[in-house]
């Protein structure tokens, strides 16, 4: 979401499927929220968010980077060479890697063409690409003594 709750475009607006990781982890995350629901008493203020301040608010945009370093700290990678777009970045990796066709990852990210995901994603569906190479490799193979 942007600013004020908008998002880049209508397609932008979409119901996507959660892998089970990301469903324990809202899970997890309401059983939190419950906890400081509970600690602030009086001072919740109801709104409906999922990630909401610790007295229900919305939380400050500074605060999204700052719990991002956060977590980053406590894993191997290096908080100073991520961001949360990286997260987008690295989700097409992982589907690209995963053999997922480029039309499904060009769905899944909500662009209008493939033509969109190749030319912002070029370097993480670079793998995709050798799809092409190895299936020419199947269709023609190379002679034992040529290689």
């Amino acid at each position: 979401m942007r600013a004020g709750g908008k998002t880049e475009t209508k397609k932008s607006r979409r119901t996507l499927g959660l892998p089970m990781r990301c469903v324990e982890a809202l899970r997890f995350q309401r059983q939190l929220q419950d906890e400081q629901r509970q600690a602030a008493g009086t001072a919740w203020q109801e709104h409906g968010l999922v990630f909401a301040s610790t007295v229900g608010t919305e939380r400050n945009a500074n605060n999204i980077p700052r719990s991002f370093r956060a977590v980053l700290a406590k894993t191997d990678l290096n908080p100073d060479e991520w961001t949360p777009r990286e997260l987008r970045h690295s989700f097409v990796s992982v589907l690209s890697d995963a053999g997922v066709p480029i039309e499904e990852i060009s769905r899944l990210a909500g662009h209008k063409s493939t033509e969109v995901t190749e030319t912002v994603y070029w370097h993480q569906i670079r793998p995709a690409l050798l799809a092409g190479a190895e299936a020419m490799d199947d269709v023609f193979p190379v002679a034992a003594e040529d290689a």
